[in-house]
């Protein structure tokens, strides 16, 4: 995405997604990959319309509902060529979901799965199931966490990677012979 503002505003470090309007922003896979695009700098609806292919009228839409559930921000305006021009952020770098809904987390799972496809590097995908104790889970959960969080990011040059991190207990089979 080309030329962006000068100063924008540092997004906040974490928010926690929990209201209704959040979730119903998130159940739709265009708006969760507007998310991924402006997670690194403010960009115009031009930009995202360009980088994402589509329409910019599509992005203009789910960019309102994605500002109104209070998830972007306009980071900074511009006056061009006599119309105001407008850079969108988001809220804050890292989104926490403590209680995901089924339709916001299949649809960022489908624009997750949109951004591994368009990777011009080697993905890495892995699905493990771990026999653990609770305790053992939270720990792990915690590591992972800790890891992601201290991880020193290079200059803005360098590629930027995705990353989606989930840790769930597996719902459990019934017994044999039991009722299903």
């Amino acid at each position: 995405m080309p030329e962006q503002p000068s100063y924008p505003p540092t997004p906040q470090e974490v928010q926690e997604i929990g209201s209704p309007e959040q979730f119903a922003a998130l159940a739709h896979p265009l708006r969760q990959r507007l998310l991924f695009a402006l997670g690194l700098r403010p960009a115009t609806i031009s930009q995202l319309a360009a980088h994402l292919e589509t329409a910019r009228g599509n992005v203009a839409h789910h960019l309102k509902v994605l500002r109104t559930a209070g998830l972007v921000h306009v980071a900074e305006t511009r006056q061009v060529r006599g119309g105001t021009e407008q850079y969108y952020q988001r809220v804050a770098r890292r989104m926490i979901v403590a209680e995901p809904e089924a339709a916001g987390t299949a649809a960022m799972l489908g624009a997750f799965a949109q951004e591994l496809d368009r990777s011009p590097a080697e993905t890495h995908l892995t699905l493990r199931h771990l026999h653990l104790s609770p305790a053992k889970a939270q720990r792990l959960g915690e590591r992972l966490a800790r890891l992601i969080d201290e991880t020193e990011e290079d200059a803005e040059s360098e590629p930027v990677h995705g990353m989606l991190f989930a840790l769930y207990q597996h719902a459990q089979l019934p017994e044999p012979g039991g009722s299903a």
